[in-house]
């Protein structure tokens, strides 16, 4: 397993050793420890999501209130998406980038975002499927997204028309939220993530 940093301070690719023979293949997606050393701190476990996309879908740009924050370990199980990270702290020295990565069922990639960061993708095929273990339940009170079409973002999706729920046709743009105060704070972020207790189990959502 090889994991290394993205440009965006938090982010990370994984990419997972494959054994394969005539009879199919093995691989280890996710390690508690390998990924715990190279991020600095363990990935709590509170909640896995199952994401089923067609061809040409865009979700996101979605980030959750700080604390607790959602981090996320995502990787694609059937077809192709592009998995997009947005930096939305405001104060982080890349605020407003974003950086992508293919993840598909060949190389079977994944990425690693700690909380504050905006995550997003566009399936590539029809029925591609994500499959990410999340840092807490979910709360929709404390949820959030900025428009992913937002030109001043300027994210190069791969789809001549984009595919957005009503929840993302009608989402802010990053300078918007920041003006409304939505938007994370990166020191906010660091302490949190730093802090003593910040990896322990959280309850209930809303709780």
């Amino acid at each position: 397993m090889r994991i290394r940093p993205l440009s965006i301070e938090g982010a990370w690719e994984i990419t997972p050793r494959q054994h394969g023979d005539s009879r199919g293949l093995f691989t280890e997606w996710y390690r508690f420890d390998r990924l715990a050393e190279a991020v600095g701190h363990p990935l709590r476990l509170a909640q896995g999501n199952l994401s089923v996309s067609a061809r040409d879908v865009v979700r996101g740009i979605h980030f959750a209130d700080v604390p607790p924050g959602q981090a996320k370990y995502v990787t694609c199980v059937r077809g192709a998406v592009l998995d997009v990270v947005v930096d939305v702290r405001v104060g982080s020295p890349t605020y407003g980038r974003w950086e992508a990565v293919r993840l598909d069922d060949t190389d079977r990639r994944a990425v690693y975002l700690a909380e504050g960061l905006g995550h997003g993708f566009c399936a590539l095929t029809d029925d591609a499927t994500l499959s990410y273990l999340c840092s807490a339940t979910y709360n929709p009170s404390a949820e959030h997204t900025v428009h992913p079409l937002d030109p001043h973002l300027g994210i190069d999706w791969p789809a001549t028309t984009p595919l957005l729920s009503a929840r993302d046709a009608a989402a802010p743009s990053l300078s918007e939220a920041r003006a409304s105060g939505l938007l994370p704070h990166h020191d906010a972020c660091r302490s949190y993530v730093d802090a003593p207790g910040s990896r322990e189990i959280p309850g209930p959502a809303g709780s």
